[in-house]
């Protein structure tokens, strides 16, 4: 029992891994589909590749789903709204119309009274006498009659049909609907414009010449109001059973017949009767099959999946491996992508097309590298095409996409990098989809144009997770490129400081930064950080920069006061002070790694030397004069202990020959080597011998002789 336990104690980190790879199979197992699969491949307009397929069963051919929309566009185009009739608000309105009319006459003709007195008046309103008033009455009274016998809609904006109107409405007058054409009821304004235009055409025929003031008092507008409501609810459940009752099937195949020959290409009936063939039998499947036998298979699809990527990481990238965090990220990115696979396609509304599966590509490639990225999005995608409707048109997609997104745009430096890599997907969406479409139908009118909103919607989503950069940044402490170039900025306040209090030594960084950065891009590696690191390398030496020679303009050597063992300290401090300064001022660790590891485990060999030269019994010097570490560990460290050593002994040289030149190169660059400085480094010895030439070279352009201009006479 002790032996299991003490492996994982002697090797936490490596089991860590393991079990990050064990969760992150099993959750992917768990969202994996759960149901068979259909065997055969095919696609519209092409060849079927396979064997001749003979009809195992009997099984109905299923409509597809645009014929099916065609005929749901039918039923809501052809349907007929209920409308509630009200009889007894038009009752109502009539009794309140005729004593409205009978008030409103007696005050008629009591506010005419004078008129008697009035020859012409009188003759007037002789001539209204009771018949004339009751035919006026009978002749508004039929108008009003007439509009609530037809009926008058509530405000169209209650109800569903406002944009298109319907050919006709059913009206339920005693429970009982009885249809009606749309044009013959009214609206509240209809029903007004109706009323007024016959009483205009009644004072054409000169029958109201006398009594216009009397019939504009009856105000009209006060007896009308709806009675037809909107039944929605009636409405709803007729057309969900007009839309229910439309037949899923067209036809039927029988068992053993045969429905295609290999080599025949697959057209539109021949993909309707292979998708109901697919239907019937994945539901055939999930009735029939040996759920345990499913579970099986999907595990090991699921764990070869998983297995390639743990692969590729200790082939390639084994330093990604040994990091608990770099790896997380890596598993993080692949569950979090298939999880919203998962998500978004048990939701019928949406398309797996807005997913912006570039975001994990593009992170990965953010802050580790191009080939990573692309090999990790490819497996994922793998696994994600088994929930596309058509995988292989969706992995080749995806795959081709991110292609171009990712080797189209190596690094994210800027926002602008960003979008450039954001429109290079979405272009490779549109391009290659509509490529695939023609191939597939043959025609640009059966193309799906609505996936092209969804690859623009994709777009939007995935520049919307810009901010990403920085928040994966902080939590699992990456280090981009952004962040690379901010630190960069010589305004940065310790670069700030190093240029005013110790310019010597930010010449001196500068120049180093230069040399390492032409290195690094020429042998591989990142030169954005090896020349950020290489600015913030000597920052401790802001504490007492007249101590280091770059910075003693005055000719004055403090180091002339003390013994050989004190200065030894103070330009040993440099490093341990360095580092205390960078973590005070929260710079990323892979920042301070360069200021702690730029002398390795070297010697002060200058004042090494003159004090052994002194005291030749001391059995501890070594311990008084060594840096403490540690040494460096990658190839960007390892370039930056070299180039600083180059630069700062090509300072005392007297005289700048090729010779000389390549002399200081090498000797300085074999000593290190001798002495194991760059054993925990990535850096081979091919590249170390690749490193001295560009050494040489540079130096050489920067000490070139310059030729001696002629006086003027």
């Amino acid at each position: 029992m002790k032996k299991p336990i003490n492996w994982i104690i002697n090797n936490f980190e490596r089991a860590y891994i393991i079990i990050l790879f064990i969760i992150s199979f099993l959750i992917v197992a768990y969202l994996f589909p759960g149901e068979g699969n259909f065997r055969y491949e095919f696609q519209k307009g092409q060849p079927w590749l396979h064997e001749d397929l003979i009809s195992p069963s009997d099984f109905a051919i299923y409509k597809l789903e645009e014929d099916l929309a065609d005929e749901r566009d039918v039923v809501n185009k052809n349907f007929k709204p209920y409308f509630n009739y009200k009889e007894q608000i038009g009752t109502q309105n009539l009794e309140e119309f005729k004593k409205e009319y009978e008030k409103k006459w007696r005050k008629y003709l009591s506010d005419k009274k004078e008129a008697r007195n009035n020859p012409i008046l009188k003759k007037t309103l002789v001539k209204y006498n009771a018949d004339s008033v009751q035919m006026l009455y009978d002749f508004t009274n039929k108008l009003i009659v007439n509009i609530y016998k037809n009926g008058i809609l509530e405000y169209e904006e209650d109800y569903e049909y406002k944009n298109q109107a319907p050919f006709a409405i059913e009206l339920i007058k005693n429970k009982v609907a009885h249809e009606i054409e749309y044009s013959k009821v009214y609206t509240l304004k209809s029903a007004y414009t109706f009323i007024i235009s016959n009483l205009n055409e009644l004072k054409k025929e000169g029958e109201l010449n006398n009594s216009i003031e009397f019939i504009e008092s009856l105000h009209f507008n006060k007896f009308i109001e709806p009675n037809l409501f909107y039944d929605k609810e009636t409405s709803e459940k007729v057309k969900n059973e007009e839309l229910n009752s439309i037949s899923l099937t067209r036809g039927i195949v029988h068992a053993g017949e045969r429905i295609i020959y290999k080599g025949e290409v697959v057209d539109d009936d021949r993909f309707r009767i292979l998708e109901s063939l697919k239907i019937a039998y994945i539901s055939s499947l999930q009735a029939t099959a040996n759920r345990s036998l499913l579970i099986f298979g999907r595990l090991i699809i699921v764990f070869f999946a998983f297995l390639i990527i743990y692969l590729f990481l200790v082939r390639f990238r084994q330093n990604v491996l040994e990091s608990r965090r770099k790896t997380f990220f890596i598993l993080l990115m692949m569950v979090s992508t298939i999880a919203v696979s998962k998500v978004v396609h048990d939701i019928n509304e949406l398309n797996l097309y807005i997913i912006p599966f570039m975001i994990s590509p593009l992170l990965i490639n953010t802050f580790y590298d191009s080939r990573l990225a692309l090999f990790t999005h490819f497996v994922t995608m793998l696994i994600v095409g088994f929930f596309a409707p058509n995988s292989f048109e969706f992995i080749l997609l995806q795959f081709m996409a991110g292609i171009v997104a990712i080797i189209g745009l190596k690094k994210i430096q800027k926002r602008s990098h960003f979008l450039n890599s954001t429109l290079l997907a979405v272009l490779s969406y549109f391009f290659i989809y509509f490529g695939v479409s023609i191939y597939q139908e043959g025609n640009i009118q059966s193309i799906e144009w609505i996936n092209f909103a969804w690859f623009a919607g994709n777009g939007v989503l995935l520049l919307l997770s810009y901010p990403l950069v920085y928040v994966f940044e902080r939590i699992f402490k990456f280090l981009s490129d952004i962040t690379l170039l901010e630190l960069a900025d010589t305004n940065q306040p310790l670069l700030r400081q190093l240029a005013e209090k110790a310019p010597g030594t930010f010449q001196h960084s500068m120049q180093v930064a230069n040399l390492a950065e032409e290195v690094v891009r020429e042998i591989g590696g990142n030169p954005l950080l090896v020349r950020t690191g290489t600015l913030y390398h000597d920052i401790g030496k802001l504490h007492n920069p007249h101590y280091f020679t770059e910075n003693q303009l005055s000719g004055i050597n403090p180091h002339d006061d003390i013994s050989y063992t004190e200065s030894a300290e103070i330009i040993i401090n440099h490093v341990i002070i360095g580092g205390e300064m960078a973590k005070k001022a929260k710079l990323p660790q892979q920042i301070i790694d360069f200021i702690v590891t730029h002398h390795g485990t070297t010697k002060t060999l200058y004042f090494y030397r003159l004090y052994k030269k002194e005291n030749p019994n001391d059995i501890n010097i070594d311990e008084k004069f060594i840096y403490p570490g540690p040494k460096p560990f990658s190839k960007e460290t390892a370039v930056l202990m070299m180039a600083d050593s180059i630069e700062a002994a090509s300072r005392s040289l007297k005289e700048y020959t090729e010779k000389a030149l390549n002399g200081l190169v090498n000797n300085i660059i074999d000593n290190q080597m001798k002495e194991k400085q760059f054993d925990n480094a990535d850096i081979t010895l091919h590249e170390i011998a690749e490193a001295k030439r560009i050494f040489l070279a540079k130096l050489q352009n920067i000490y070139h002789a310059r030729i001696e201009y002629p006086k003027e006479s």
